[in-house]
């Protein structure tokens, strides 16, 4: 799909042709899409396809008469009726004359330009939008690891009631976004300090500010993914720890269950054994069957008592 954007007097609008100082948006474009646009502003269509491939890394390439950034944004996915967060490459090709944004799906970090009208935007300040482009995913990024870090909390509210089969696997999930996600943010770190070494970079001082503030809040994401990446590590530590000792009780319990039993299984084989009745305690009382069975019950509350005293049930 292709969608063209264009601000004049300070107000973005969606037009229908492209222009100097017009943003070209492909979202999931095909090859005959692509292939218009590479024909109109003279970039080639394999750097328009690249950012289609979830498998391409950020980096900046400066061709000729255009410059090519891929970055990693964040994005949510609905898997088996759970949302969980991945990355996808976002590539933005910038002429002299137009910026072209190319994703596979529709994100937040380019729609909330399309109707952008804020004084400091504009499709004609071209490296400015590039740059608030990426503001806007380092912003998203850290709004999705403090949500993470909620879903993390909640874990730890309900530690003592964990399963195995669902929390445990859930928390893996959580830890492994924050593996992508911190991959993806050192990514883009690397192409922010390219940018900050390359000639493209804007005379201007609000827009140098402006990179600044891009790297810092990057950074800032970076931190919060190996932060709590280090916490999450510590809670699923804990959890396990919480169902060890589940199972450690269990066992114990058992132990102490088959320790207590094991008084009348012993009792009844002794009187069991093909022996002299005269060797036999109570082996000719008129109620020797019973007094043995007390006997026997009163061995084995004392032994259960004995174990609980230890805290050994």
């Amino acid at each position: 799909m292709i969608r063209l954007f264009r601000t004049d007097n300070q107000k973005t609008r969606e037009v229908h042709e492209i222009s100097n100082g017009t943003w070209v948006e492909l979202q999931s474009p095909t090859t005959e899409e692509a292939a218009t646009i590479a024909d109109l502003l003279g970039v080639d269509e394999s750097d328009i396809m690249a950012a289609i491939d979830i498998e391409e890394k950020a980096r900046v390439e400066v061709r000729e008469t255009y410059t090519l950034i891929l970055v990693d944004i964040p994005t949510m996915e609905v898997h088996h009726g759970r949302k969980i967060y991945e990355t996808l490459p976002l590539g933005i090709i910038f002429t002299n004359d137009n910026v072209i944004t190319i994703c596979s799906k529709d994100t937040p970090v380019l729609s909330s330009f399309h109707m952008n009208n804020k004084k400091d935007f504009s499709t004609k300040k071209k490296l400015k939008f590039i740059y608030q482009i990426m503001l806007r995913a380092s912003l998203l990024y850290q709004r999705a690891l403090s949500d993470i870090d909620k879903k993390r909390l909640e874990f730890e509210e309900i530690v003592e009631s964990v399963t195995v089969e669902t929390d445990l696997i859930k928390l893996h999930e959580l830890e492994s976004t924050l593996v992508y996600f911190a991959t993806a943010l050192r990514s883009n770190n690397n192409v922010l300090n390219r940018l900050t070494r390359s000639s493209l970079l804007s005379p201007y001082e609000d827009d140098k500010e402006l990179l600044d503030n891009v790297i810092v809040e990057n950074q800032q994401a970076i931190e919060m993914a190996q932060i709590y990446r280090e916490i999450i590590d510590s809670t699923r530590e804990l959890m396990s720890s919480v169902v060890n000792l589940r199972m450690n009780n269990v066992v114990k319990r058992l132990t102490s269950v088959t320790v207590i039993f094991s008084v009348p299984m012993i009792i009844s084989g002794m009187y069991g054994m093909n022996v002299d009745e005269r060797w036999m305690p109570l082996a000719k009382a008129t109620h020797g069957f019973g007094l043995i069975g007390i006997m026997t019950v009163v061995i084995c509350a004392i032994l259960a008592l004995f174990l609980k005293r230890h805290r050994m049930m």
